[in-house]
Formats: C-alpha cells, sequence, structure tokens
C-alpha cells in the first residue's frame, strides 16, 4: 500500500500514521504526510497511490477541493473530519468512507479493512463519477451511465446518450462503490440492472444480456443464475 495523509494538525496526522502503520503492518510500503490542499495535489499528480486519507478543513481551505479531483483518480479515498454533516455529499461524490472525528482505532481499521477489500461496502450512495478531462474533472451523474467496461486498469463509462468516458479507477474500485443497480454480470463488465431488456441464452451455454439500447453485454457462465434471478 502507498497511503498518503493530507492533514493540516501535526498531532492528529501521526495518529493517523500510527494506527495505519499498525494496521497494515509489512503490506504498508510508503506513507506520506502534506498538510495544505496545494501540496496534496502535487504530490497525487507526481505519485502513485493506493489510498488518500483527507481531512474536509485544511487551514480553512475547503477540501471538498481536493475531493472532486481525488475521486477521479485510481486510488481509494477515505475522509476523516468532524465536519459529520458532509458525509452525505462525500459519499455522493464517491469516497470509500467517512470517519468522523474523534475517532479511535477500531473506527479507522473498519476503514482501512474496507480500502483493502474487493467487496461492496458502505452505504453505495454514489451519484456521481468524476472523470478527467482535458486538466480539469468533469462530474458525471450516475444515472446517464448504462454500463462500464474495464479496460484493464481503466475503465469504459457508455453512457445513455452514447457518449463514452474513461475512468482511472479499475472495475473491481468501481464494483465497491457502486449500488446493487449496477450488477457485475461479466469479468468485464458492471451494467445498471434496470437498462436490461432481455436475457438471451445461445446454444453452449452462452449467455447474453441485450439492454434498452440495443447493446448486447455477454454475461459470465457463473454469473448468469444469479443475474437471471435478481433480473426477474
Amino acid at each position: 500500500m502507498k497511503i498518503l495523509i493530507v492533514e493540516d494538525e501535526s498531532r492528529i496526522a501521526k495518529r493517523i500514521e500510527r494506527m495505519t502503520r499498525a494496521f497494515f503492518g509489512d503490506s504498508l510500503r510508503v506513507i506520506n504526510h502534506t498538510n495544505t490542499l496545494h501540496e496534496a495535489m502535487k504530490f497525487i499528480g507526481n505519485n502513485e497511490l493506493d489510498l488518500v486519507l483527507l481531512d474536509l478543513n485544511l487551514n480553512g481551505e475547503n477540501g471538498f477541493d481536493l475531493l472532486t479531483a481525488a475521486v477521479s483518480e485510481s486510488f481509494h479515498t477515505i475522509i476523516i473530519s468532524a465536519y459529520k454533516e458532509q458525509a452525505i455529499t462525500a459519499f455522493e461524490y464517491g469516497v470509500l468512507d467517512f470517519v468522523p472525528k474523534p475517532f479511535n482505532s477500531t473506527r479507522l481499521d473498519q476503514a482501512l479493512m474496507r480500502a483493502g477489500s474487493k467487496e461492496k461496502t458502505g452505504p453505495n450512495i454514489v451519484k456521481f463519477l468524476a472523470v478527467k478531462k482535458r486538466h480539469k474533472v468533469q462530474l458525471i451523474a450516475i444515472e446517464e451511465v448504462t454500463y462500464i467496461k474495464g479496460a484493464g486498469a481503466y475503465t469504459e463509462l457508455f453512457m445513455t446518450n452514447k457518449r463514452k468516458e474513461l475512468h482511472d479507477k479499475s472495475l473491481e474500485k468501481l464494483e465497491q462503490l457502486l449500488s446493487p443497480s449496477f450488477e457485475r454480470i461479466h469479468k468485464s463488465y458492471l451494467v445498471k440492472m434496470s437498462e436490461i431488456k432481455e436475457i438471451i441464452v445461445e446454444s453452449g451455454s452462452k449467455y447474453i444480456a441485450e439492454l434498452k439500447n440495443g447493446q448486447l453485454i455477454p454475461i459470465g457462465r457463473t454469473k448468469y443464475k444469479d443475474l437471471k434471478s435478481k433480473w426477474l
């Protein structure tokens, strides 16, 4: 794990680092700390990361300015903040967890465990997927996304208006964040269940999901029975 802590209070940053080191042990490769938005943005732009632990108030600066950019990256983001009223908005933007201050090691461990898991976690109320567009970040409403295709370390978002956008997060990471309205029907596809028009069974145990827009998406053999029961 390569982790960045973004926290303006040195005492709290050291406490987070101590707890994080204790949790990950030998699997923690690098952990760094910055205390301003500018430093954090610069560090994120120049380094590969697995996880960012972000405070929302940094010497009066709004952490959401960084959050909007951070959620467009390949890593997961966990908020550690006293601003509990911002939790729902943070989840809607696509954070993995929101740890309210004051916190203990048990609550932080719970959040860190989610970062190391591939299972769906948290309230799954993502409303936007942030994508990078020519040195700026654009928020894509989740309601506009029909299906998502894995493209190596990246994903391709396919929209209702037939537009396609590239996202830096892997299919596995997006699967963790998205609500059950999106189903992993194949190793390379996440599909919005409401967009499935028909499930087609072909010879040779070949299964296909026909979407309302006419798109045909393969269904993994091990996924067919579960998908059919949920679709019906």
